[in-house]
C-alpha cells in the first residue's frame, strides 16, 4: 500500500467509514478503502480494501481488492487477493477469492473457490462482457 500512495497520493486519501449506528440502503462504489462498522444493505465495490468491524454487517454482494471481515457479511464475495476472517467473522454466503486467512472461531456457510480457479473465472466474466459489449 505505501508504494501505490507515492504514486497516487489522491488514492491514499481515498478512505470511507461507516459509523456504528448508520445504516446504508444502496449501492457503494469507491476507488479507496472501506471501513463498516454499521449496517449496508447492498452491492459494495471497492478497489482498495474493506474492513467489516466486529458490530459490521453487510447484506449484499461485495467486490474488492482484500478484505478483512470481523463482523458479519451475508451474501457473495469477489476478492481479487487475501479475505481475512477474524474469530468474530460470520459469513452466510459464497466466496470467491485469491488467498483466504481463517481464525479459529469464525464461521462460514457456503461454497469457497480460492487461487487459479478464481483467476479463470474473472477472465471469463471478463471476456463475456467484452463479448457482449462488441
Amino acid at each position: 500500500m505505501i508504494t501505490s500512495a507515492k504514486k497516487n497520493p489522491d488514492q491514499a486519501q481515498a478512505s470511507n467509514r461507516i459509523l456504528l449506528g448508520t445504516e446504508i440502503v444502496g449501492d457503494i462504489k469507491t476507488n479507496g478503502d472501506l471501513r463498516v462498522d454499521g449496517l449496508v444493505k447492498g452491492t459494495i465495490e471497492a478497489a482498495g480494501k474493506l474492513v467489516v468491524g466486529e458490530k459490521g454487517m453487510v447484506e449484499g454482494e461485495v467486490k474488492c481488492a482484500n478484505a478483512t471481515v470481523s463482523g458479519v457479511i451475508k451474501g457473495t464475495l469477489h476478492i481479487d487477493q487475501l479475505l481475512t476472517m477474524h474469530a468474530t467473522a460470520k459469513i452466510k454466503g459464497d466466496i470467491l477469492t485469491g488467498k483466504l486467512s481463517v481464525e479459529p472461531g469464525a464461521e462460514f456457510t457456503g461454497k469457497c473457490s480460492m487461487g487459479a480457479v478464481v483467476r479463470d473465472l474473472v477472465e471469463d466474466e471478463a471476456r463475456k462482457a467484452k463479448e457482449k459489449s462488441a
